[in-house]
């Protein structure tokens, strides 16, 4: 399964800093951009499947509102 987020990013006084637009709670930092991503990356799934066993299943579903 693959999901696309968007990270807005910006160069602090020392690192590259950056936020997910869809969860901005998640926040992190890198030494390069580079770096920042991965980070953001491990974030990510830190935050988001950390509870989560590896032998899980995903089901896609609609929710009318």
């Amino acid at each position: 399964m693959e999901t696309k987020l968007n990270m807005i990013y910006w160069k602090g006084d020392k690192f590259w800093v950056g936020k997910l637009l869809e969860h901005p709670e998640i926040m992190t930092q890198g030494e390069t951009l580079e770096e920042l991503e991965e980070n953001m990356k491990d974030a990510y799934l830190l935050m988001t499947m950390e509870d989560v066993p590896e032998n899980h299943e995903v089901k896609e579903f609609a929710l009318k509102l």
